[in-house]
């Protein structure tokens, strides 16, 4: 990973966009609950007071997805009303004819990545703006002094030459706080916790002065719009496929996630220090066009990686598990680098 000066961000759970990612997983994992083969592409919008779940599914399984997306928007502490229009149907014949056999679900390009930078195998930017947002949410579910705290916010880190030189915090208050009592306790309480010493270090808090106004309320979310939040901060490539409300036949995930266990266990192995696995399919076809695998110092691992991990969807439902309700949990702080995911697991090659 060649970046000089590079810039990552994250968001809270409460983002218009991840709650959209959070309901589509909520729906996948509600289908696969009742039944594990279900065959789910489901997409969520929500804006100004409405919100709309819709999509494709093949499932012996029935569920009220409106219920579902409700259900988490309130749970996130949102109190503005929500007008809820579904439309799910049957997913397409021919789609299913090339999945059925053991084919990928979708063409594409999938991408997985690993360093040894950081205990979860991340770059360090990308670690410390999600912990910065998580941060933000746990401030504000657990602290009385953060009371004031709202579901929606954001975080930013730029680092130069190894070292941070920038945190960006955002995030939504109550009208009540000033904004130096905000960037105070923020600094005092989660900042200064998760990044250390700040001298020589930038820190901006609700640079707009205000940000009293969240959720959909405020904008409009959208399911897959933050790929880059929830893979490597944009510092290695994306094929550009999101994740939140498909299920494993679907390459664009478990592909990704089969890319990451990967390469993750080709740098916890000592094989390289850091590792970018690439693969790529057809729809309908089982055998992956490609599988590229390279160190940091330019090695071709793709020999080792194609020996030890099967790349056809079939064998990487199988291998990861992934049939299983595992998925609103992948909705916030990132799908990579957090403990309790298989693509995680470290194992001995």
């Amino acid at each position: 990973m060649k970046h000089t000066i590079h810039t990552v961000e994250s968001v809270t759970s409460g983002h218009p966009d991840k709650v959209c990612d959070a309901i589509s997983d909520s729906v996948l994992d509600a289908f696969l609950a009742v039944d594990p083969h279900s065959r789910v592409a489901v997409e969520t919008f929500g804006s100004h007071g409405l919100l709309v779940i819709g999509g494709e599914v093949t499932s012996k399984g029935v569920v009220d997805a409106g219920k579902i997306g409700r259900a988490f928007y309130r749970s996130l502490g949102y109190t503005d009303d929500l007008q809820i229009m579904t439309n799910i149907v049957q997913q397409s014949p021919d789609i299913a004819q090339g999945v059925d056999t053991g084919g990928a679900g979708d063409q594409g390009i999938m991408y997985g990545y690993a360093t040894a930078e950081t205990p979860e195998f991340m770059p360090r930017a990308v670690a410390l703006s999600h912990k910065l947002t998580q941060g933000l949410e746990q401030l504000r579910r657990t602290d009385p002094e953060c009371a004031w705290l709202g579901p929606d916010g954001k975080s930013q880190v730029t680092m130069q030459d190894g070292k941070v030189t920038t945190v960006l915090i955002s995030c939504q208050h109550a009208d009540s706080v000033s904004q130096e009592q905000i960037k105070d306790t923020l600094v005092r309480k989660l900042i200064r916790p998760v990044v250390g010493d700040l001298d020589g270090v930038e820190v901006l808090v609700n640079p707009t002065g205000k940000f009293t106004i969240g959720g959909f309320a405020a904008d409009t979310g959208l399911t897959g719009r933050k790929i880059v939040v929830d893979t490597y901060g944009g510092l290695v490539p994306h094929g550009g496929g999101a994740f939140s409300g498909k299920d494993p036949t679907k390459v664009d995930r478990s592909a990704a996630y089969m890319s990451r266990f990967a390469a993750k266990n080709i740098v916890a192995n000592g094989v390289a220090k850091e590792c970018t696995v690439t693969v790529a399919y057809a729809i309908g076809r089982a055998d992956p066009l490609m599988v590229y695998a390279e160190a940091d110092d330019g090695r071709d691992l793709s020999a080792i990686v194609k020996e030890k991990f099967d790349f056809r969807p079939k064998a990487i439902i199988e291998r990861l598990n992934l049939r299983r309700p595992i998925y609103a949990r992948t909705a916030a702080y990132g799908h990579f680098g957090r403990d309790g995911f298989p693509w995680e697991e470290v194992v001995s090659l």
